[in-house]
């Protein structure tokens, strides 16, 4: 069975350092648990492919050397929506960025989107480096790692403005309704921990309803632990208990979920 990890986090454990970055905190309270073992206990449990998603330039960069080092591992670069502010009038950090993309195994641009639910950047500044990352997937070809939370309203008359853009809507878990505008654009949907423990029925009815030729397969490791392992640090290897929660979720075998949805990432990341 080969399952794939399309979305975690673990490269910044090996570097985590700053407790006041909400990825590295985590890894620091955990104790900065070795990313080469979770590789290891994720290949234990069939997860064969993984990729480290960047959030800032900085922490970009750390993923694209730790998957040049890494069988199995791959890169995606982005600016979370949360540090636009952060970069909007940084021209060197924006050029910085720009040349992580035709860095060996970068397969993708992101985590990149709106957030409206935090607000940490203002939502000029969102707009701003969402249309920047949008543009430089398309210059080179790549697909996109979205996050979009209280915000689909606004991010998709920006998105639609932009021809022949691809990618995955992470971490999903809205309705029916959102569902079917990701669907109309042909963008994957990305599932994780969440759908475990939602009480949200219509989350669930969601989840039942992506066609099993758009679903892929994540963690956001450390973060979104499944049931039955809610209180620990989120790992790759956790990709396997969410295949097995949606299998039965939706009526598929394990074996055929892992099929599809590690085809299914094959054909959106080109790995």
């Amino acid at each position: 069975m080969n399952l794939t990890d399309t979305h975690c986090h673990i490269h910044e454990a090996q570097y985590a350092q700053d407790e006041l970055d909400p990825v590295q905190a985590k890894w620091l309270r955990e104790g900065k648990p070795d990313p080469d073992d979770m590789i290891q206990e994720a290949q234990a449990e069939g997860v064969t492919r993984l990729i480290c998603v960047g959030c800032t330039v900085a922490d970009s960069e750390m993923a694209v050397e730790f998957a040049a080092q890494r069988p199995g591992v791959w890169a995606s670069i982005g600016m979370h929506p949360h540090e636009a502010q952060r970069y909007v009038d940084d021209a060197a950090a924006l050029a910085q960025f720009a040349s992580l993309a035709t860095r060996p195994k970068v397969v993708a641009i992101g985590e990149c989107g709106l957030d409206f639910y935090y607000n940490h950047s203002p939502k000029q500044a969102q707009e701003r480096i969402l249309r920047l990352q949008l543009e430089l997937a398309l210059e080179h070809n790549l697909p996109l790692i979205f996050h979009v939370r209280d915000a689909f309203t606004d991010f998709w008359p920006i998105f639609d403005e932009y021809k022949g853009l691809r990618g995955v809507i992470h971490s999903f878990s809205a309705t029916r309704q959102e569902l079917d505008d990701i669907l109309a654009r042909d963008l994957y949907v990305g599932l994780n921990g969440i759908m475990t423990f939602t009480k949200n029925p219509d989350q669930l009815e969601a989840a039942k309803a992506v066609p099993l030729d758009r679903l892929v397969l994540e963690t956001d490791a450390p973060f979104l632990t499944p049931d039955p392992h809610r209180g620990k640090i989120c790992k790759p290897k956790h990709v396997r208990v969410t295949a097995q929660f949606l299998s039965e979720l939706r009526d598929e075998s394990l074996e055929q979920l892992a099929k599809c949805t590690t085809q299914n990432a094959q054909a959106l990341f080109h790995f």
